[in-house]
């Protein structure tokens, strides 16, 4: 039988043991702080219907694609970790089987984040000690199966366990907000909030372009097959998330070129998508110019302008045709900002009205382009590791590169990007240990006191990222 499963109080801390006892002073300044969770994809209306999860593998291994992607890699067919088929394929619907998948392969996770998540919610928030084998799948399974069924493992009476304060929502540009809606009649419109995510209306070579734009001429009483009127239902939208609490836009292009259109020639290549006969080249120029229009946007309504270009989406056509978009075949691609976000930055960068929060998932652009962006542009910030690099090595690397030009506080705080509900206290809680020792570390070599490495890593952990997302006064 494998060994019992149990969490070290300092794992994760550095292990030369000086560092390790700053560290965890450091540490247990942060470990109990609320959570702001400003960038997620839970959907609103989770919590809005606040049903029991339906069984462990539909919480924990389904929608989070971190974790099937692993499965998948070792031959593993995604219909066979429950991930639905667009189209009408047959799909594995038994969550104790697809829970077997993930026991009998619990050692493909050795080394990755994803065994730190799903061990800290194996024995955090289900109380279970068996560590995931072919043995234990079973009595694994039916132990989370009650932990789950208890009336407070709702999604609404889980905010409080897990301390959330304040929780984003990823929502398209055309939601109607019906569930944020419910949210707010139920006392909860402050604290679960939407976010503006209009990336399927400003690819203008998408395959569902003009049925989204229609949706959204609809939902703002504007005829969108002309380019004022697009522009004109994008900012009553915007509105619209405004009103219900959302305080972010959220753009995840493939490049950061931000080069403007001018009127007439915005409105030649939009006419030209209406009627179907856009070129590639087109499309992606009038991209680069919405971000820009979304950024004079944001100097306007004061929501926080959110970038992470650098992924080409959907690499594999055929998993993309049968599961759709979001099933972890999303590769990184080399990313470039400093010349593409000049435009951008030259009429908004010093404008203390707008706000701009940098991600990316190449890390060679973080010592050479974003830190030296966010350390000199008052309205940029330079967004947590993520995706790959929410990762132990991957945040301290993080640090070491960006923070000597950056500092701390050109930064957001961190943002956990979660599609998985139960994994976003475990993902916090590694971004507060790996703080932490980096702190424990400047400390050590009397780069700081510790009295304020200790007021960093509450800045970096709570401060910070209410400060970046706060409302504009």
């Amino acid at each position: 039988m494998p060994s019992p499963l149990t969490l070290h109080p300092d794992r994760a801390l550095p292990a030369e043991p000086a560092l390790r006892s700053v560290a965890r002073t450091i540490y247990g300044q942060t470990r109990d702080l609320p959570l702001v969770c400003m960038h997620g994809h839970v959907e609103a209306s989770v919590f809005a219907d606040n049903a029991a999860f339906p069984d462990p593998a539909a919480l924990l291994i389904t929608p989070d694609h971190y974790v099937t992607r692993m499965l998948v890699s070792q031959g593993i067919a995604p219909e066979d970790l429950g991930v639905p088929r667009t189209d009408g394929g047959p799909v594995e619907q038994d969550g104790r089987a697809i829970w077997r998948r993930l026991c009998e392969n619990w050692h493909l996770f050795r080394g990755t984040p994803s065994r730190y998540w799903l061990e800290h919610e194996l024995v955090e928030v289900f109380g279970v000690d068996e560590r995931p084998s072919a043995e234990t799948a079973d009595s694994l399974y039916a132990a989370v199966a009650a932990r789950i069924a208890e009336p407070d493992f709702r999604p609404q009476q889980l905010l409080d366990r897990f301390r959330i304060e304040l929780l984003s929502t990823t929502d398209p540009a055309t939601s109607p907000l019906a569930e944020h809606a419910r949210l707010a009649e139920q006392g909860l419109g402050e604290r679960v909030v939407p976010t503006f995510r209009p990336d399927a209306l400003v690819h203008l070579d998408g395959p569902d372009w003009q049925r989204d734009a229609k949706a959204l001429g609809q939902l703002a009483d504007v005829d969108t097959s002309r380019y004022d009127g697009f522009l004109e239902a994008l900012r009553a939208r915007r509105r619209a998330f405004v009103a219900a609490g959302g305080l972010a836009t959220d753009h995840g292009h493939l490049t950061a070129d931000t080069t403007p259109l001018d009127r007439a020639e915005a409105t030649r290549i939009y006419d030209r998508a209406w009627s179907g006969q856009v070129t590639e080249p087109e499309a992606a120029s009038f991209a680069a110019h919405m971000l820009h229009v979304m950024a004079g946007m944001s100097r306007d309504d004061g929501l926080v302008m959110q970038l992470h270009p650098g992924v080409l989406r959907n690499h594999h056509g055929d998993v993309f045709a049968a599961h759709g978009a979001d099933k972890g075949f999303d590769i990184p691609v080399a990313a470039e900002f400093t010349r593409g976000l000049r435009p951008l930055l030259e009429d908004y960068g010093t404008d203390p009205r707008f706000r701009l929060i940098l991600f990316t998932v190449d890390e060679t652009v973080y010592s050479r382009e974003l830190a030296p962006l966010a350390g000199v542009y008052p309205s940029v910030r330079l967004g947590a590791p993520w995706w790959f690099l929410d990762s132990p090595d991957g945040m301290r690397r993080f640090r070491e590169l960006a923070t000597e030009t950056a500092g701390f506080y050109n930064t957001s705080g961190f943002v956990d990007d979660t599609r998985a509900f139960a994994s976003i206290p475990a993902r916090h809680d590694l971004s507060r240990r790996i703080d932490a020792g980096y702190l424990a570390r400047l400390v050590a070599e009397h780069r700081l006191s510790e009295d304020e490495a200790v007021e960093t890593a509450v800045d970096l952990a709570y401060r910070i990222p209410k400060q970046a997302y706060a409302p504009r006064a």
